[in-house]
């Protein structure tokens, strides 16, 4: 048998209220047995759909195609071999 005070046999003794030696004070007794709600954490706002950007448009001739391919070469945003690979993948 295990010996346990009577206070902490009582309902309503095991929530959110100290429990100090066996003697709660009116506050705490009534605390004890008027349990407060929780309060209900905010939910986070639902992200708005994101409508996807226009792809610029490849440009349509041979020609403009490999004039936009010398221009990243001049600006050198590409390099040398990379211009190469891509003249390969241009249509004819």
């Amino acid at each position: 048998m295990l010996l346990v005070p009577r206070q902490l046999q009582r309902v309503g003794m095991t929530g959110d209220v100290p429990y100090y030696g066996g003697r709660f004070s009116p506050a705490q007794a009534y605390a004890a047995s008027h349990p407060r709600a929780r309060p209900v954490a905010p939910q986070p706002p639902t992200p708005q759909p994101v409508a996807p950007r226009p792809v610029a448009p490849r440009p349509g001739t041979r020609a403009e195609q490999l004039a936009a391919l010398q221009h990243l070469l001049d600006t050198g945003v590409i390099t040398a071999e990379e211009h190469r690979t891509l003249l390969d993948r241009v249509a004819p």
